[in-house]
This record gives C-alpha cells, sequence and structure tokens, in this order.
C-alpha cells in the first residue's frame, strides 16, 4: 500500500511575487481560503430537503510575515507604485521546502496591498524585527 504521506514535506518559507517581481520569502502565510456563500431556499411541498444555492465566492486575506531584511526594500518600491491609482495585480505564492523545493504554488489575481505593518523595537526587550504585509485579492489562478 502506497504511503499517503511520502509527497507531504514541510514548508518551511514561503516565496512571493507580485508581477513577476520577487518580493523574497516570508516565513508564515495565513488566509489562503475562500468560502461559497450559500442561500437557502425552502420549496412548498417539497419535504424532503432544502436547496442549497451557491452564491457569492468570498476570498479571505492573505497575511504574510518575515523578519525585516534587504528584501523589504522590494515592498516598499511595490507601495510607491501603488499609491495612486491604486491598480489590481497579479500574485504568485510558492511553499518551499529547505532545500527550495517547491510544494505547492498558489496563483492569485487582482491583488491590492490592504496593509503593512512593520517592527515593534524596544531596546528593553529585543528581538527579530518582523513585518507583515496583508494583502486582498480576487481569486485564485490556475498555475498547473
Amino acid at each position: 500500500m502506497a504511503d499517503p504521506t511520502a509527497d507531504a514535506a514541510v514548508a518551511v518559507c514561503f516565496a512571493v511575487k507580485i508581477d513577476g517581481q520577487d518580493m523574497g520569502a516570508f516565513t508564515s502565510c495565513d488566509g489562503l481560503s475562500f468560502e461559497v456563500q450559500v442561500e437557502q431556499r425552502e420549496e412548498g411541498g417539497n419535504n424532503a430537503f432544502i436547496h442549497q444555492l451557491p452564491g457569492r465566492v468570498r476570498y479571505t486575506n492573505i497575511k504574510l510575515t518575515r523578519p525585516v531584511t534587504q528584501e523589504s526594500n522590494r515592498l516598499a518600491a511595490w507601495f510607491a507604485t501603488m499609491t495612486y491609482p491604486i491598480k489590481r495585480t497579479q500574485a504568485e505564492i510558492r511553499a518551499m521546502t529547505a532545500d527550495g523545493k517547491t510544494v505547492a504554488t498558489w496563483g492569485l489575481t487582482g491583488v491590492i496591498p490592504v496593509k503593512w505593518q512593520g517592527p515593534s523595537m524596544s531596546a528593553e526587550s529585543p528581538k527579530v524585527a518582523s513585518e507583515t504585509l496583508e494583502i486582498a485579492h480576487h481569486g485564485f489562478l490556475n498555475t498547473g
């Protein structure tokens, strides 16, 4: 019997490209999901089931986090092009293993930056400075 975990790999970083430009690697990626809103309709004389009608698809915002590095300048340059007018772009997120092998790839369409949060720094409690990028999108692209 085949081992279902044989192809499973632990992703240690997430490489991000926006409009083909490499934005570097992130250590955390949260929010790769979508939900179809379902509307329920009851039909008179039909007691066997309630109709489940698909509605709009809702894509959650994606949050990417990493330590601040020189790659952070690439984000700043991208933000500078997005101030006005804001234009939607395409992005790609690749889950990577420690040896650089791509585990999975997600393409995104209609991407805009929603929020960037820089590091909180204090001399009293030194720790790694990190940044978080939050993006919104219109959906997933077929990357296969």
